[in-house]
This record gives structure tokens, C-alpha cells and sequence, in this order.
């Protein structure tokens, strides 16, 4: 295959994957005004739905804009050669392979960021503050872009530098060492995100003594779910949206629970939301998740390795040098298909998991006070209760609202 034949491949594979979305978004975008089932009538009164199917209008015609700005900006960069651009800037600075990699993927990286972030801007300080769940200050946004851009640069870099480095000194064989290298950092990062990474972003604290903190020990006592580390993050500190979460495992498994979640929900609620949690935990569905993500990681560093070396990936990008990190982002665009086909198949899996969550809460706690929770945090949400199937099948990694309400009361 010539270099001129992968590139419009690589072309055709971006504007299909467009299209696809843009159809799928029209689709949902057909339902926002549909009447609410039976099940739903009492998430929102008139006054909130119509502020939902605004809100929800709103970023619809918002994700138009950003989309093709996107498209458009990405097919410019490869019709003008862009790619070549940036790898003879980044070889005019060093001639060791690695250091050519890091400021090539630097440059893209900040510069998409920073392009972006009149976007991103605008979605927080535009949109989420018109509808009332904007609570960033521009100071915490432009700190947490900072500090985006250093974790990028120390843990995206010294991943990046070893694989390069497992290539030049293994040739074919690097993905097992890259392999074996991701896994370890996955797992690490299962295991100590909260402790680590949150902190740098969120302040987290001990749920304090009181009621809560006795219904939910009480709880896991009589699921046998030993469960010491509880806390509470200050979500509010940038929305008003509520959320909870389950990590780590062993010794360093806890829950983590937004303030908003606690302020928005009454005690019997938020721990049936934690019987949901625990349900993740009890049913491997975390183990599962973990082994399925390095599993797939192992599959795609293979077959990387089949084709990194050919240096038409690099031709097709307009690049004349041949080199690991221009076959590297050749090869993310062609596998785009197939990484679509594994994240299809993975939200079924976790649509399914989620029941299953559902029904351990339902049957270990009480299934009455985790629909009325899901039902508070998605009117405090503004979701969308009515999805097009198609919407949700492509993008939704928990089942609708009316789907779980069903499920929980069979």
C-alpha cells in the first residue's frame, strides 16, 4: 500500500467517524423534547424540564460548534503538512530520538490545549454558569490546566521516553516491555490515584463521626465489606454536580463521596448509593475492568509492533523521516475503528455491571432509596431522560434512568 492510499484512508477514517457522530447527536437531539414516561413524571416539574431540554439544546448546538472546529483544524494540520512541520521544529532542537518525541508530542499537546481552551472556557464560565452549576474560579481553572500540563510532561513523558527507549533497544519485542510497563502503571494507579493524584486537584477528608458515617458501618458490617477509609471531596469547589466513587482495592480500597452528593441526599439515600459502590467491589466488576483495560492495552501495543517500523505510516503523515513517534500517532488514526469496536463492547459490559451493582444494593440495602437518589441527582443534573437507543448504545456506560428505575423495581 503507497503512502499517498493510507493517508485518505487515514482522511476517510475521520470524516466517517464525524459523520457517525453527527448523525447519532441529531438522532438524540430529536428526543429532547419527547413526554417524560410514567416512571420520570416526578424528577422535574414544567418549570425544570423546560430548563433541561434548554440546557440540554444548549450543548448540543455547543458540541456542533466544537466538533467541526475540531475536524477541520485536524484535517488543515494534515492537507498542510503539519506533522512534518512539527518534527522539523522538534529536530532542529536535538538529534537523540527521545528528545525529538517529547518536544514533537509537547508542542501538539499544548498547542491543541491551548486552542481548546477558549472552548473549555466558555462551556464553564458561559454555559454552566447561565444554568446555575459553575462554582470553578478562573483561578482554580487556570490552575488545573497548570497542573494538567505537569502531570502530562512528568508521567505522559516518562512513559512515552521508556517505550521509545524498549523500541530502540528490543526492535519487535518493545510491546512486551511496554506492556509490562503500563500494566505496573495501571495498577498503580489503581491503587493510589486518590492518595497521589486527587489531592493535587481536591481537597479530601475523613467522613466525620455522626449518622451517616454509623448507617454506613452499620451497612458494611452486615455485607461482611470491611470499609475504614471514607471521604468526602470537596466537589462544590468547582460544580454542583454530585457524584461518588469507588477505588483502590485491598488495603487501599475506599469511597469517595462529593460533598454536593451529601448535601443533595438524605442519609438512607447516600448509603444505598454505597451498597451500589460496594456491589462494583463485590462483584469483581473493578477486578474485571482492570484486567480487561491491560488486556487491551497488551492487544494494541501488539499491533503496534506489527506496523511501527514501516516507514509509510510516517510517509503518509507527509514526514520523510521515518521515526516511532510519527508511525505512533499514523497508527492511532488507523486503529481509531478498532479502539470504537473495544469501547462499544466495553460499555456493554459496564451497562450490565451497573444492573448488577443495582440489584446487590437492592438486595443487601434497599432498592426504594437508590432510585429516588438517581432520581435527585439527575434532576440536579439536568440529565437527559429521554435518549435516543442509538445515543445510548454508542455512548452511555450506564443504562438510562427509566432502565435502572425498571430493573430496581422488578
Amino acid at each position: 500500500m503507497t503512502a499517498n492510499t493510507l493517508f485518505y484512508i487515514i482522511i476517510g477514517i475521520i470524516i466517517l467517524n464525524f459523520l457517525k457522530d453527527k448523525i447519532v447527536d441529531a438522532l438524540n437531539a430529536k428526543h429532547f423534547n419527547d413526554k417524560l414516561s410514567e416512571e420520570l413524571q416526578d424528577v422535574y416539574d414544567d418549570s425544570e424540564y423546560k430548563k433541561s431540554q434548554n440546557y440540554k439544546a444548549t450543548n448540543y448546538k455547543f458540541s456542533l460548534l466544537t466538533s467541526t472546529f475540531s475536524i477541520a483544524l485536524t484535517l488543515g494540520f494534515l492537507f498542510l503538512d503539519g506533522f512534518e512541520f512539527v518534527d522539523n521544529l522538534a529536530r532542529s532542537y536535538s538529534t537523540n530520538p527521545i528528545i525529538i518525541a517529547l518536544i514533537f508530542f509537547g508542542i501538539i499537546m499544548i498547542a491543541s490545549d491551548i486552542l481548546t481552551t477558549p472552548f473549555s472556557y466558555y462551556s464553564t464560565f458561559v454555559i454552566e454558569e447561565k444554568f446555575g452549576f459553575n462554582k470553578t474560579t478562573k483561578k482554580t481553572f487556570l490552575l488545573d490546566k497548570i497542573k494538567g500540563w505537569f502531570m502530562m510532561i512528568i508521567l505522559g513523558g516518562g512513559i512515552l521516553s521508556l517505550i521509545i527507549w524498549f523500541y530502540q533497544a528490543t526492535g519487535k519485542y518493545f510491546w512486551i516491555y511496554a506492556w509490562g510497563l503500563v500494566t505496573i502503571f495501571t495498577v498503580f494507579m489503581n491503587m493510589f490515584y486518590s492518595k497521589l493524584i486527587v489531592p493535587l486537584f481536591n481537597k479530601q477528608t475523613p467522613l466525620e463521626e455522626g449518622t451517616l458515617r454509623d448507617k454506613i458501618s452499620a451497612y458494611a458490617k452486615t455485607v461482611g465489606f470491611k470499609l475504614n477509609k471514607i471521604f468526602v471531596i470537596d466537589g462544590s469547589k468547582r460544580s454542583t454536580k454530585a457524584n461518588a466513587y469507588f477505588s483502590g482495592f485491598g488495603s487501599e480500597k475506599r469511597v469517595t463521596l462529593y460533598d454536593t452528593l451529601i448535601n443533595d441526599l438524605d442519609d438512607e439515600e447516600i448509603v444505598a448509593v454505597l451498597a451500589h459502590e460496594v456491589g462494583h467491589y463485590k462483584k469483581k466488576h473493578i477486578i474485571f475492568n482492570l484486567f480487561a483495560s491491560i488486556l487491551l492495552t497488551g492487544l494494541t501495543l501488539y499491533i503496534l509492533s506489527l506496523f511501527i517500523s514501516n516507514p509509510v505510516l510516517s510517509h503518509a503523515l507527509g514526514v520523510d523521516n521515518a521515526s516511532f513517534h510519527i508511525g505512533l500517532i499514523a497508527f492511532m488514526l488507523l486503529y481509531s475503528p478498532i479502539s470504537e469496536i473495544t469501547g462499544l463492547i466495553m460499555n456493554v459490559f459496564s451497562r450490565k455491571f451497573e444492573y448488577q451493582a443495582d440489584d446487590y444494593a437492592k438486595s443487601t440495602y434497599k432498592g426504594e432509596p437508590l432510585i429516588t437518589s438517581l432520581k435527585k441527582l439527575s434532576k440536579n443534573s439536568l440529565s437527559n431522560l429521554t435518549p435516543h437507543p442509538a445515543y445510548v448504545f454508542m455512548h452511555y456506560s450506564h443504562p438510562t434512568l427509566l432502565q435502572r428505575i425498571k430493573n430496581l423495581r422488578k
